[in-house]
């Protein structure tokens, strides 16, 4: 691949609160820990005490979800390693989507791994892990139930419900995979001998990235769950976690950046059996939205006891939750996902737990060799390939234009014509005046028409090129938005098996700029 680099503000993709952070502005700065370098990681290794019980039940835990599942020696290497003290993880997180969903969920993946890789040269001593955290305890099904390619949508109805690692690959699934023949045999297999959505999701993300050492976790675990009681508690009957979360929102809106999630008085949805709801008071018992099932006080604190997997955390204490249980130093998200994080630090603050280093995943864009061959024939350089198309036609019609298509000069003499005259008019009757403007106007008008006229002659003369442009803009940002957060990996991995091989030897996860990639 060839790689060329944009800065992130020229392609106009991201927000000014997320560029603020990576820009390491003074105001963000409380509402993190450590900055996004490479420098950073010797504080985060001394900052994150984890036990060794916590390393056995995760250790102990990773064996179990991984049974069955051939796995490399990187990744049985990887895995007993968290048991020691100086192994450290580095982690992303994203939904179970169908046949990996978007590019950028493929990015994620390779950053972390990437990351780990980089790490280890630099502090040879410790060990560091990329673990790819599985969002099984979802339950918006239609986020994650399709995926696009070349344009086309393939979607799997349900009318199941709850968590969706807990979906079964039912009869429905079975039929929606018959009609996906041109997915490799690996996504087949995968998902042909689950019984899962979260089964199928580890055996497939195992086979691609298996051979890097990536270690798969799904927090939906009893015995992992139980090391989070105390926030359990803490969060059902105190609200803390609702409290700090809105502190810091409060702050951030003050600063003039928009919160991105919105926490709760209760963080926690009931997780069973197919239901997965919110929790709210009411007076002295706690509900479960949508259901008939309600608790005492008592009652919940028995459950959170004996059965704390019955509790499911929302985004505001999921991630307090990972660092609980991983011996993490590093979170790999988009956009959106690192500037939620920072309403969060105070959250970790009151429960004593280390605020992990927040750092974008990659961003790429996959150009083919026809695409590049049309961005050479326009002259274009890598930046003119994230302007808007609108606004670059308009531009480059003007500007290959033979006359002046606004006709400015025209209508400049028009006006200063009809007002000199308006006002000569008037001398001999008032009224003369405003027909003058008026007869201004609509000879401004039917110049306007004449423009548009000449407009789409030039148009019509620079056809060949516009086409181009479209072409172009219609294969990176599909329907309007960027190809990483619309097309499937499968767009460019069915003519070119090595893709992640080749995003490995590219990505380079501390240099955040939007990498333009040929194939």
């Amino acid at each position: 691949m060839k790689k060329h680099c944009v800065s992130l503000q020229e392609t106009g993709q991201f927000s000014d609160f997320f560029l603020d952070y990576l820009n390491g502005k003074e105001q963000l700065k409380p509402f993190y820990s450590l900055e996004p370098k490479l420098e950073s990681f010797s504080e985060a290794i001394k900052n994150k005490n984890f036990s060794n019980s916590a390393r056995e039940t995760l250790v102990k835990e990773l064996h179990s979800q991984y049974e069955g599942i051939e796995i490399s020696e990187k990744v049985k290497t990887n895995i007993q390693s968290l048991a020691l003290d100086q192994t450290f993880t580095v982690t992303t997180g994203h939904q179970l989507n169908l046949f990996t969903g978007p590019l950028y969920f493929i990015y994620k993946i390779v950053s972390t791994i990437n990351l780990a890789k980089q790490l280890s040269q630099k502090y040879p001593v410790n060990k560091f892990v990329p673990v790819y955290w599985m969002a099984s305890e979802d339950h918006d099904f239609d986020e994650i139930n399709y995926f696009k390619l070349d344009g086309e949508k393939y979607q799997w109805n349900s009318d199941q419900t709850g968590a969706v690692g807990d979906f079964h690959l039912d009869d429905s699934f079975q039929s929606f995979l018959k009609s996906v023949s041109f997915a490799p045999d690996f996504f087949k297999e995968a998902y042909s001998t689950s019984k899962t959505l979260a089964e199928a999701v580890r055996k497939y993300v195992n086979h691609l990235f298996g051979e890097h050492g990536l270690v798969i976790l799904d927090g939906n675990s009893p015995a992992l769950k139980s090391q989070f009681k105390d926030v359990i508690q803490d969060d059902l009957f105190l609200h803390h976690s609702n409290q700090k979360a809105e502190e810091a929102t409060q702050k951030l809106e003050e600063l003039g950046y928009k919160g991105q999630i919105f926490p709760r008085e209760i963080n926690f949805f009931y997780l069973h059996q197919g239901i997965r709801e919110r929790i709210e008071r009411s007076g002295d018992e706690f509900k479960v939205l949508n259901t008939e099932l309600k608790f005492s006080k008592t009652e919940l604190e028995k459950l959170i006891e004996t059965n704390p997997e019955r509790f499911s955390p929302n985004v505001v204490l999921r991630p307090l939750y990972q660092e609980v249980i991983l011996p993490n130093l590093a979170y790999l998200g988009g956009p959106a996902e690192v500037i939620y994080w920072l309403q969060l630090k105070g959250v970790f603050d009151y429960f004593e737990v280390p605020f992990p280093i927040l750092l974008p995943r990659n961003f790429a864009l996959l150009i083919t060799p026809l695409i590049r061959k049309k961005i050479v024939q326009l002259g274009w350089d890598e930046t003119q390939i994230f302007e808007d198309y609108d606004s670059w036609k308009k531009e480059f019609v003007r500007s290959e234009a033979s006359m002046d298509l606004e006709l400015q000069e025209e209508k400049e003499l028009i006006s200063s014509l009809f007002e000199k005259k308006g006002a000569e008019a008037a001398l001999l009757e008032g009224s003369l005046k405003e027909a003058f403007a008026a007869g201004k106007v609509r000879s401004l008008k039917i110049l306007d028409q004449m423009s548009r006229k000449l407009r789409k002659a030039e148009e019509k003369k620079q056809q060949v090129q516009l086409d181009r442009a479209l072409a172009i803009h219609a294969f990176t940002k599909p329907n309007g938005s960027p190809q990483e957060r619309v097309v499937n990996m499968m767009q460019f991995y069915l003519s070119s098996p090595e893709l992640i091989d080749d995003l490995a030897a590219c990505f380079d996860p501390l240099d955040f700029r939007m990498m333009v990639l040929d194939l």
